[in-house]
């Protein structure tokens, strides 16, 4: 404890304070120029699409509801400046053709090779009233706003927005019965011979609840968890990116088969996934916020790694 008349104490304590300053200004410019607590991912604009969302219903593939959100996701990246394409698919499900549309998006880059933001933005069908404030919501909501406040962010290869239709099975979750989206999504890029163009997927998923826990997924490519569980840490969210592992099917995984690096952040220990209390009231802005900047933290050193890459 600094003691009355210690002013050469005094004088230190005001010079180190001025040093830790200056060092954090010169780490804060290393990384990009911005604090690194601090990314342009609003918090508040986030949780405002999510409630848009979460207010037209029960969401799932091909229902009058999935077609408002879609509108609105839209003309959210429209605002954002960018030019959504759709992408329309005939699904083979186990209840027959089901139409399913894939929102895309880009961010040109000064070079043609993609980092690809994917999530899903339907929701399961089932005889009650689902939601899905977290399963389905938070990813899509998540996704717009990575759409805005990438804006300023400088990339050598071009950033590319995703949001898939028919992630969710139809009846029961099988091979055949799920990913529909990301499933049709790598199929096209295959026929387009564009699919080694996509260097990097970051899927999110069940991203938005209050008691953020999300482990490393097995199957994802270790270089981009590395990247990624670097920067949380580095950031302080120890506690919302433990090193605990768990295995999940989802979106990312036909990429993986198609040889694409992948990574999903979900947070599969969510008490109320698929139950009709998936609500607003069990998700929280700060949670897609957090994710927001570890992904905003961690692209620059993605784009290095993708320019690099041969």
């Amino acid at each position: 404890m600094k003691q009355p008349g210690s002013k050469p104490t005094y004088t230190w304590w005001i010079l180190a304070l001025t040093g830790f300053l200056v060092a954090a200004v010169v780490y804060g410019v290393q990384r990009g120029g911005v604090p690194t607590r601090n990314s342009p991912f609003s918090e508040q604009r986030a949780a405002d699409d999510l409630r848009t969302l979460v207010g037209l219903g029960p969401r799932p593939a091909a229902s009058e509801a999935i077609a408002k959100a879609r509108s609105y996701i839209v003309a959210e990246l429209e605002k954002a400046g960018l030019k959504p394409q759709l992408d329309e698919f005939e699904a083979h499900t186990p209840r027959g053709l089901r139409k399913m549309v894939n929102i895309r998006a880009v961010r040109r880059g000064s070079k043609p090779a993609l980092i690809a933001l994917t999530g899903h933005y339907d929701t399961k069908i089932f005889d009650f009233s689902f939601v899905g404030a977290n399963d389905g919501g938070s990813s899509a909501a998540w996704l717009l706003e990575m759409a805005r406040s990438t804006a300023s962010l400088r990339l050598e290869n071009t950033l590319e927005f995703v949001f898939f239709d028919g992630e969710e099975a139809v009846l029961e979750w099988t091979d055949q019965d799920s990913v529909y989206g990301s499933r049709y999504d790598v199929d096209r890029r295959y026929r387009g011979g564009v699919l080694r163009d996509l260097k990097a997927l970051i899927l999110v998923d069940m991203i938005g609840d209050k008691d953020l826990n999300i482990k490393k997924e097995t199957q994802s490519t270790t270089w981009l968890k590395n990247i990624l569980w670097n920067t949380s840490q580095s950031l302080g969210y120890t506690k919302e990116f433990p090193n605990d592992d768990q295995e999940i099917s989802d979106d990312h995984v036909p990429y993986l088969r198609a040889g694409i690096p992948a990574v999903d952040l979900i947070d599969f220990d969510y008490p109320y996934w698929h139950t009709a209390a998936d609500t607003l009231d069990k998700t929280s802005g700060r949670s897609l916020k957090t994710v927001g900047d570890v992904v905003y933290f961690s692209l620059p050193e993605i784009d290095r790694r993708v320019s690099q890459a041969k």
